[in-house]
C-alpha cells in the first residue's frame, strides 16, 4: 500500500488554458503555444488542460482561429500526455442552456478531435445541468471529472459539500474535482474538504484541486490538500503564474522537497518550458491583467480577480470610479438574495453586474434579464433559499413563471434547426464542429466562418516595437467588449452597462 514517505501527487499543466485566461484575457495564439508542448508532452503531466473554458471564445471573436483546429494541433503535437478542457455542463462553451443531442455532439466531436479529460462543472452546483455531459464523455470512452464549484457562505458546509462529491460518485464520474475559481479555499479548509471527500467516497476515487493564487494563500491550501490525500493539483509554469492566475508549477515541485511527497514532472524541460512562455508572454502587455499582487478582499466580494479589475474598468466608463467598494459590499448582499449561488461563469457575471445596477440606481430598481432567469430557476436550482420577495418581482420583469425542473428538459429539439442556419453561412464548412460553433456563438461565427480562411492573428506584439506580427483587420477589437449593452433611463437620466461576454478569470 502507497504511503506517505513514497506518495505521488500528479499535477495538471494549466500554461495552454487557464494560465492565459487569467493573466492575458485568453488572448494568446496559437503561433505563441506550440513552441512549448514538445517540453510538456515529455515533461511527466497527469494532464495538460489546454481547451475550453473562455478559448473557444476567444479563437473566434478575436483571434480569427478555428477553436477545433486547435485541438486537433495540440493533440498531433502531444501525442503522450491525456489533453484536458474545461466544460460548463448544460452550457458547454456557450452562455446558455442546450437540448440534450447538442450536448451529446459536442462531447463526442470533442473526444474524436482530441480531448481526453472533460472537466464538467454547473455554476449553482446544480448537478443535474451536468448528468448528460457525463453520460456522454463516458459514451465517448473518454475521463469524465465532475467537479464541485467551491464557495464560501453560511450554508456552504463540508457536509454539503461531501454530499455532492457522493452525488458525483453515484453519478459514475472518473475523478472530482474541487473548483476555487476565487483562490478562496484556506488551508484548514482544503485539508479538511479534502479528508472528508476521501473518507465518505473511499481511496479508489481520483480527487484533484484547482485554485487560483488571487489571495495569496493557496499554496499552503495545496500543501494541506496534499497532507489530506488529494491525487493531483493544478498549477501553472511560473512565467505564466500568480496574481489572478495560478500557482507556480515549479514552487509546487520544490514545496515537496523534504515532505515524503514528490511527482512525476521532469523539472529541467519544465524549466526550458519556463524560458519559452517568459519570452512569449511580454508580447500581451496590453492584455495583462492588472492584478499582480495578492488581493485579499476577494475574500469577501468572491469575485475572481479578473472579474474584479473589469469591474472598475466599466465603473470608469460609467463616471463611477469611484464606487467600487460600494459594489464590491453589495456583491454579498446579492449573492445572499439569489441563494448563495458560487460565483463562476456565468453566476459571477450575473451578480456582479446586478451589484453595479444597484449601486447605481438603486437596490433592484432595474433587474438584468439575466438576473431575472437566476432567480427564477432557469439556470437550475440554487443551493439556498432565494428571497421569495425578489422571485416576485423578477416574475414580474420577465413575465414569466419560475420553474424547478431542469432547465433542458424545457428545450425542443434543436440540432436541425442549429445545422439549417449554420449551412448557408458564407465559409461555413458543413461539418458538426462548424455547426456547434454556430450554436454556441451564433451572433459571432458567421463573421468567423467569413475570415477564416485569412488564417489566425497574432495580437502579440513585439515588446521592443510595439508593432504586432500580424496585423488584425480595420475594426478588429483587442480588448474585451461586451456584447449586451443595457440602455437604462431612471428619473429621466439614461445609464449604460455593459455585461462582458466572459470574465477572464472566472472559470
Amino acid at each position: 500500500m502507497e504511503t506517505r514517505e513514497n506518495r505521488i501527487i500528479d499535477i495538471t499543466e494549466l500554461a495552454l488554458r487557464d494560465a492565459h485566461q487569467s493573466l492575458v484575457a485568453t488572448r494568446m495564439g496559437i503561433d505563441d503555444l506550440v513552441g512549448a508542448c514538445s517540453e510538456l508532452d515529455e515533461a511527466g503531466y497527469w494532464s495538460i488542460e489546454c481547451w475550453g473554458g473562455a478559448t473557444y471564445d476567444a479563437c473566434i471573436r478575436y483571434l480569427n482561429e478555428d477553436p477545433w483546429e486547435r485541438l486537433r494541433t495540440f493533440r498531433k503535437l502531444m501525442p503522450k500526455t491525456p489533453l484536458q478542457m474545461l466544460l460548463r455542463g448544460q452550457n458547454l462553451l456557450g452562455y446558455r442552456h442546450y437540448q440534450d443531442e447538442v450536448v451529446e455532439r459536442f462531447c463526442m466531436k470533442s473526444a474524436e478531435n482530441g480531448v481526453t479529460v472533460f472537466r464538467i462543472f454547473d455554476a449553482l452546483n446544480d448537478l443535474r445541468n451536468i448528468e448528460t455531459s457525463v453520460r456522454a464523455v463516458r459514451k465517448a470512452g473518454a475521463h469524465a471529472q465532475g467537479t464541485i464549484s467551491y464557495t464560501v457562505s453560511p450554508i456552504h458546509t463540508v457536509e454539503l459539500f461531501v454530499d455532492q462529491a457522493r452525488r458525483l460518485q453515484d453519478m459514475g464520474v472518473d475523478s472530482i474535482c474541487i473548483k476555487d475559481m476565487a483562490a478562496i479555499i484556506k488551508p484548514q479548509a482544503a485539508y479538511d474538504l479534502v479528508k472528508g471527500i476521501r473518507d465518505a467516497c473511499g481511496q479508489s476515487l481520483r480527487l484533484h484541486l484547482h485554485v487560483h493564487a488571487t489571495t495569496g494563500v493557496t499554496m499552503v491550501s495545496l500543501m494541506k490538500a496534499v497532507e489530506a490525500g488529494v491525487d493531483c493539483v493544478d498549477t501553472a509554469i511560473s512565467s505564466m503564474s500568480l496574481g489572478p492566475g495560478h500557482n507556480p508549477t515549479e514552487s509546487f515541485i520544490e514545496m515537496l522537497d523534504g515532505t515524503g511527497y514528490g511527482t512525476r514532472v521532469d523539472m529541467e524541460r519544465i524549466l526550458r518550458v519556463k524560458a519559452h512562455f517568459a519570452k512569449v508572454f511580454k508580447r500581451y502587455k496590453e492584455f495583462q491583467s492588472q492584478v499582480t499582487g495578492a488581493e485579499t478582499e476577494i475574500f469577501k466580494s468572491q469575485i475572481p480577480g479578473g472579474m474584479l479589475s473589469n469591474m472598475e474598468s466599466q465603473l470608469r466608463q460609467q463616471g463611477a470610479g469611484d464606487r467600487l467598494m460600494d459594489v464590491l459590499d453589495e456583491i454579498p448582499v446579492v449573492r445572499k438574495d439569489t441563494g448563495y449561488v458560487p460565483l463562476v461563469t456565468p453566476s459571477s457575471q450575473i451578480v456582479g453586474t446586478q451589484a453595479v445596477l444597484n449601486v447605481l440606481m438603486g437596490r433592484y430598481k432595474v433587474l438584468t434579464g439575466e438576473f431575472s432567469d437566476l432567480m427564477l430557476g432557469y439556470y437550475g436550482a440554487v443551493p439556498g433559499e432565494k428571497n421569495r420577495e425578489l422571485v416576485k418581482l423578477a416574475q414580474e420583469h420577465a413575465r414569466k413563471d419560475e420553474i424547478t425542473c431542469r432547465p433542458a428538459d424545457l428545450l425542443k429539439p434543436e440540432w436541425e434547426k442549429l445545422r439549417s442556419e449554420a449551412l448557408p453561412l458564407a465559409g461555413c464548412n458543413g461539418t458538426d464542429e462548424d455547426v456547434l460553433t454556430y450554436a454556441m456563438f451564433p451572433q459571432v461565427a458567421p463573421k468567423f466562418f467569413a475570415k477564416r480562411h485569412e488564417g489566425p492573428f497574432n495580437l502579440g506584439t513585439d515588446p521592443v516595437t510595439g508593432v504586432s506580427e500580424t496585423h488584425p483587420p480595420e475594426g478588429h477589437q483587442g480588448v474585451v467588449t461586451g456584447p449586451i449593452t443595457y440602455a437604462v433611463t431612471l428619473s429621466g437620466i439614461q445609464h449604460k452597462v455593459t455585461v462582458a461576454p466572459f470574465d477572464p478569470s472566472a472559470t
